[in-house]
């Protein structure tokens, strides 16, 4: 019996285990999660935190304590209803139905609890089990799933919005993400040519002068790219280069709108489902973040840090061009870059500055090396 998954089953489980331990073994090193995750093949005599209820979609009565974990009123559940064609989670008043791109095979609830004990939320390993075939771990030098042909697809999903959005750059470098209009000018005025407007409590009629304002001034460098976050209807109507939307604009935001007058669309992840969800729309490019901590917006997921960032970028980079952000100053920046992704959002490592004519000249020289060097 492997110690280290000695309680990751219920009940008790010692092939299970030990196909876990196999598997965690070639996934690397991993900060320890901080929920101890229990996997339920069986409805446990008493329910603990982090248990994990796994039912077969045949199994009406167990279906039924399933579905109950989509109800508000049980905030902490977590079940997984499953078959051969994929997976559907239940958590905190939602579902999010998974289909696999093959038939789940003998070690995908071992591979479930082995990307949980990398510190994965439920999802997020869900995502990974699914992509996960049986006998990875003795292919190859790197186990990570990474083939983007074998990951699942977020199930029900309308057809992505036709015209596809048009493609930016690979490389969109240096990506200040600014307050307002004179913040924009200024940063152009400095070279940046990839530029956020994220204007919060404005006034409406404000908020539309301070779009039209940085949609104007992108249009006096021809190479500039100016994204307004959020504010999908002003940016159509100002014909801005392109808007950023967050994972929760997606269920409200008209998309076909967006690509029909020519924008192009970046949109925000924070793990495996929300890129899957976010790839599904072909995006202009692609955001991973925060990889640190930051202060500068509210951010339900917590800090992904580098080594994530880095497996995210070898599953999307060749799906969309990607932007980190979250919590990136110059001295990180070296680092952020080397996990292969073409674009840093930075806020207040220039906004913040002393002198933020010498930050953005120094930001940009980093990039001009990293590049330089590749």
């Amino acid at each position: 019996m492997s110690e280290r998954f000695a309680d990751a089953f219920w009940p008790p489980a010692d092939e299970l285990a030990e196909a876990a331990e196999r598997i965690r073994a070639r996934l690397g090193d991993w900060p320890a999660g901080t929920t101890p995750w229990r996997l339920c093949v069986a409805a446990p005599d008493v329910p603990v935190d982090g248990d994990v209820l796994i039912v077969s979609a045949g199994d009406r009565a167990a279906q039924a304590r399933a579905s109950a974990a989509s109800r508000p009123a049980a905030p902490d559940a977590v079940a997984i209803e499953f078959d051969e064609h994929g997976a559907t989670l239940h958590a905190a008043g939602v579902r999010h139905a998974l289909e696999a791109a093959h038939p789940l095979g003998d070690d995908w609830i071992a591979a479930l609890a082995a990307f949980l004990d990398c510190g994965f939320a439920p999802i997020d390993a869900l995502v990974l089990a699914l992509a996960w075939r049986d006998g990875d771990e003795t292919r190859g030098a790197d186990a990570w799933p990474v083939d983007a042909a074998r990951f699942p697809r977020v199930a029900g999903l309308a057809a992505a919005p036709e015209p596809a959005f048009p493609p930016c750059p690979a490389q969109l470098g240096l990506y200040p993400v600014v307050p307002d209009a004179e913040w924009v000018e200024r940063v152009l005025d400095c070279g940046a040519r990839t530029v956020q407007l994220r204007v919060k409590g404005a006034h409406p009629a404000a908020l539309r002068g301070e779009i039209a304002r940085a949609v104007a001034a992108g249009r006096r460098y021809p190479d500039a790219r100016v994204f307004i976050n959020d504010h999908w209807q002003i940016a159509v109507e100002e014909g801005a280069y392109g808007v950023h939307l967050g994972q929760e604009d997606l269920e409200t935001a008209d998309l076909a709108a967006i690509a029909h007058a020519g924008l192009r669309l970046g949109l925000s992840s924070h793990g495996y489902y929300e890129m899957l969800r976010a790839l599904h729309e072909r995006p202009s490019y692609l955001a991973l973040g925060p990889v640190y901590a930051t202060a500068t917006k509210a951010v339900a997921a917590p800090p992904q840090g580098l080594a994530r960032i880095a497996r995210y970028a070898r599953f999307a980079g060749a799906r969309a061009p990607l932007v980190a952000i979250g919590g990136v100053g110059l001295d990180a920046l070296p680092d952020v870059l080397a996990t292969g992704v073409g674009s840093v959002a930075v806020v207040s490592a220039i906004t913040g500055a002393i002198d933020y004519r010498a930050a953005v000249v120094a930001l940009q020289q980093c990039f001009a090396r990293q590049f330089d060097n590749h």
